[in-house]
């Protein structure tokens, strides 16, 4: 369940035919993807597209993916991808995630990731990111 003592974007989207094996089950790679456009929504919903923070020369890098399965998916499913900031430090961040249809949970996820510059340097977020972390929208 996510957290409610802090704030949680919410993504949803059908399951694509492509994102499925022969028997119309999501691939596991599909969920990766799936995390990745719940934390660009994230950032839209927290007020800045992340091509804005692209463009800014500031790069959110990701160092770790953690996925715990727990039911299928299937070609034409209505997906919902819950997002969270589970943790923030000031290089390193990592979201949280449930990826849902309808009532019944499919997996949980996190992700690290770490600030990086245009340049490839380690460096802190910028101060709105670090601000994400908490229960304003």
């Amino acid at each position: 369940m996510p957290p409610t003592d802090r704030f949680v974007a919410t993504a949803q989207f059908h399951v694509r035919y492509a994102e499925t094996d022969a028997q119309g089950v999501v691939h596991h790679a599909s969920y990766v993807i799936w995390l990745e456009e719940a934390r660009l929504n994230y950032a839209r919903v927290r007020g800045r597209d992340y091509a804005e923070i692209e463009r800014a020369g500031i790069f959110m890098s990701v160092i770790g993916v953690e996925i715990r399965y727990r039911a299928a998916a299937h070609f034409g499913d209505y997906i919902t991808v819950h997002c969270w900031l589970d943790e923030v430090k000031s290089r390193t961040m990592a979201f949280g995630y449930e990826v849902m249809v309808g009532d019944r949970l499919c997996a949980t996820a996190r992700t690290d990731s770490i600030c990086i510059t245009r340049e490839g340097k380690v460096t802190v977020w910028p101060k709105f990111m670090s601000e994400w972390y908490g229960n304003q929208p």
